[in-house]
C-alpha cells in the first residue's frame, strides 16, 4: 500500500510539473505577439528601384498604431509587414490603408505587399534571418519572398 501511494505522489508531480513547463511556452508565445523584433530591412537581389528598404521602414515605424516593421525587398516587389499596438487591433483594416495608400502615394513605381498578420511578419523574418546567415542565395530569396506574397494575397 505504501508503494502504491508513493508511485501516486511521484506521478501527481510529474503531472504537476509538465502542466506549469506548458503554460510558460503558452505565455512565451503569447509575449511573442507584443515584443518588439525591429528587424533590420534586407533585399533579396539587387534590383534597379529606386525605393530604399531602409526610408520605408523608417516612414512605416512612424506610425504611432505600429510597434514593430520587417521590409524586405525583391526584384519587383517590397514586402511590408507590421504589427500593430494591441489597443488598436479593432481598427486594422484602416491602418492597413493608412499604410497602403502613403507608400503608394510615397513611391508610385513600385509594388507594395502590406501585412499585419502575424504569419507573415514571422515568415518575413525568418527569410531576413536566413539571408543574414547566407542560408538563402539571392535567387533562392526571391523565390522564397514570392511564396510568402502569394500566401499574403490568398488570405485577402
Amino acid at each position: 500500500m505504501k508503494k502504491f501511494g508513493f508511485l501516486f505522489i511521484m506521478i501527481l508531480a510529474t503531472l504537476a510539473g509538465t502542466a506549469c513547463g506548458n503554460r510558460d511556452e503558452a505565455n512565451n508565445s503569447r509575449l511573442a505577439l507584443m515584443k518588439t523584433t525591429n528587424p533590420d530591412p534586407v533585399h533579396t537581389v539587387d534590383s534597379n528601384s529606386k525605393v530604399s528598404e531602409q526610408e520605408v521602414k523608417e516612414d512605416i515605424a512612424s506610425f504611432k498604431e505600429i510597434y514593430d516593421v520587417a521590409v524586405i525587398k525583391g526584384k519587383k516587389d517590397v514586402l511590408v509587414a507590421y504589427k500593430v499596438r494591441h489597443l488598436q487591433r479593432f481598427r486594422m483594416k484602416a491602418i492597413e490603408k493608412k499604410v497602403t495608400t502613403r507608400l503608394e502615394k510615397k513611391y508610385p513605381d513600385a509594388n507594395f505587399t502590406v501585412s499585419s498578420d502575424y504569419k507573415i511578419f514571422l515568415e518575413a523574418t525568418r527569410l531576413r534571418d536566413g539571408l543574414k546567415k547566407g542560408t538563402y542565395t539571392g535567387n533562392e530569396a526571391e523565390k522564397r519572398l514570392q511564396k510568402i506574397i502569394k500566401l499574403q494575397k490568398e488570405k485577402t
